[in-house]
């Protein structure tokens, strides 16, 4: 059967199962636009190309399918690489295609000429760009291959448009073989050595914690780490990366360790005498002051990517497996620690004595962030999706909501990408129709990618976005505040421009405001009741608030500081 190049890349795409696209046209792309048109894929039309790589990556995060997203050449491609990036750090599957000028225009400073490959060789996986349209069906096989086997991550392809005008006799690969990956082996044998060295190693512990990383969400490992968890009797925490990995409502879950962890989670891993790390990369928003962090800890790595052994702290064990495989190995060879009795009690007096609080809300307002979030998932039905954009709100969103299972938190980690949040509830809800999505985002991050409610209100994607609005970029403020004397260098938003109910209803979404208590049950109310279009909320918060506890930057974790409701109490 003879298809042309752009045909070729849409059948292939259908082969590998791909119900959505993000995109957005252009001239260089723009062939591949008309096959689409009869195909069963649906695409949904961003307001900009930023906004097709967060959804990609909130579709992905929220689903466990890679996503997708297309966009023409030149400025197209690069305002799709800080998704890349983003992708690339948090390890989420991801195949962009991008358009490309004719080969024979290629380095002559055509229009709309980018080397996109060149740009994002070192946040992806891989990349390609593609000579002939026989090799489309390979490119595309090799790319998803790539993107979701091992760890995964983004990968690009880059198609000229003459290649997608060129006829080709179609076919697809049946083998992996067929991909030509020479040196890629994403899957190793267990070693069982290092399994029955990392029995021993948890034997002889009295102090284990088990540091759980975004690598076990991404080997869907939460059955196997629940049931490791229970066996053992261990303490485990949850980066912000792995939100949802073990359920927060376990009275095993220690919450979030790092910079904004909880202090029962950060203080568990300094005293412990072994951590294990599963699918974590040792973040030094986790670890703080390196040298200081768990010094008196063993530590056993398990971990798909054999480049995050040793690269930050030395590991006595190192496994390099997924998550849940290792999980199994060490359950069958009933890995258990000594009696975690005194290490509990331990524990249990530093939840007592320094569990998450803030300063009681007043009737009047300006209303307390936690308590907005906390409302709204008290709200909210099981299983809601939470999507975040990036700085105070996502602290406080990870902190006040309730994660029970994997794929209901959507967040930018390693990157910390402002404007994150609206596009990825969108792509999370396109992904999964059935739940509701919730964004929690911050007034800063919501003026970068608001235009994406133009998309969400007109292909049906009922999103709602909390603005936790305190007219401040609220983490640089805090840092502001405490380590440069409050000199509060252009920081200042201004809580009334723009103004949000009147931009949300621009958009076509309906606006709300709460500026009290009263107002703000009233508005979640109000919401939840509206499952049709967006809903935007301008909530009215404290400019001043902070996000506590806190372990400032390069500062060793023992050194956290909690609430200054807290204070009074001996650390």
């Amino acid at each position: 059967m003879q298809l042309t190049g752009a045909q070729a890349l849409i059948k292939s795409l259908e082969q590998e199962g791909v119900d959505t696209i993000f995109g957005l046209p252009g001239g260089a792309i723009l062939p591949v636009y008309d096959p689409l048109i009869d195909s069963t894929i649906r695409h949904i039309l961003v307001r900009h190309e930023q906004g097709a790589g967060h959804m990609a990556e909130g579709y992905a995060l929220a689903t466990g399918r890679p996503g997708v997203a297309m966009v023409t050449s030149g400025p197209g491609a690069t305002n799709i690489v800080t998704p890349i990036g983003n992708a690339h750090m948090d390890s989420t599957p991801l195949v962009v295609i991008t358009g490309q000028v004719a080969t024979g225009s290629i380095g002559t400073d055509a229009f709309q000429e980018c080397d996109i490959t060149g740009i994002t060789m070192g946040i992806t996986k891989h990349n390609f760009l593609v000579q002939s349209a026989q090799e489309i069906p390979r490119a595309v096989a090799a790319a998803f291959h790539l993107a979701t086997t091992g760890r995964p991550g983004p990968v690009l392809i880059d198609v000229p448009k003459d290649v997608t005008q060129s006829m080709m006799d179609w076919w697809y690969p049946t083998s992996i073989e067929e991909l030509d990956l020479p040196g890629y082996r994403p899957e190793v044998a267990l070693d069982d050595g290092a399994v029955e060295r990392a029995v021993a190693l948890i034997a002889a512990s009295e102090r284990p914690v088990l540091y759980v990383g975004g690598g076990t969400l991404k080997s869907h490992a939460h059955k196997e780490l629940l049931a490791f968890a229970e066996r053992t009797n261990m303490p485990v925490v949850t980066t912000l990366m792995a939100r949802g990995a073990f359920p927060d409502s376990h009275i095993q879950h220690l919450g979030m360790p790092g910079m904004h962890g909880m202090y029962s989670a950060v203080t568990a891993i300094q005293r412990c005498d072994l951590l294990i790390s599963l699918g974590a990369r040792f973040d030094d928003r986790v670890t703080g002051k390196i040298s200081a962090f768990a010094a008196g800890a063993k530590v056993i790595h398990v971990d798909i990517d054999k480049a995050e052994f040793n690269k930050v702290r030395r590991a006595d064990v190192s496994i390099r497996s997924n998550v849940a495989a290792v999980l199994r190995s060490l359950d069958d060879q009933g890995a258990s620690p000594r009696n975690l009795d005194q290490w509990w009690r331990d524990i249990d007096s530093w939840r007592e004595q320094y569990p998450l609080v803030y300063e009681t809300p007043s009737d009047e307002g300006p209303l307390r962030p936690q308590h907005v979030i906390e409302a709204i998932a008290k709200a909210s039905a099981p299983g809601t999706i939470v999507a975040a954009g990036v700085g105070q709100h996502q602290m406080w969103a990870s902190q006040f909501w309730k994660f029970d299972e994997p794929g209901t938190w959507v967040n930018s980690g390693g990157a910390g990408t402002m404007g994150f949040g609206v596009p990825a509830a969108i792509g999370a809800k396109v992904g999964r129709p059935d739940r509701t999505v919730w964004c929690i985002d911050g007034d800063g991050c919501f003026q970068m990618t608001a235009q994406e409610l133009v998309t969400a209100r007109s292909e049906g994607v009922p999103i709602k976005v909390a603005i936790l609005n305190n007219a401040y970029l609220g983490m640089v403020r805090q840092w502001q505040e405490m380590f440069y004397d409050e000199r509060y260098s252009e920081v200042y938003l201004n809580a009334d421009l723009p103004d949000y109910v009147m931009w949300a209803e621009s958009m076509g979404c309906v606006g709300l405001r709460a500026r009290n208590l009263q107002e703000m049950h009233e508005v979640i109310e109000r919401a939840n009741q509206i499952n049709d279009v967006p809903v935007v909320i301008d909530f009215r918060t404290d400019s001043s608030e902070k996000v506590f506890p806190m372990v400032a930057a390069g500062a060793s974790n023992d050194d956290i500081m909690v609430h200054p409701l807290q204070r009074g109490a001996a650390q």
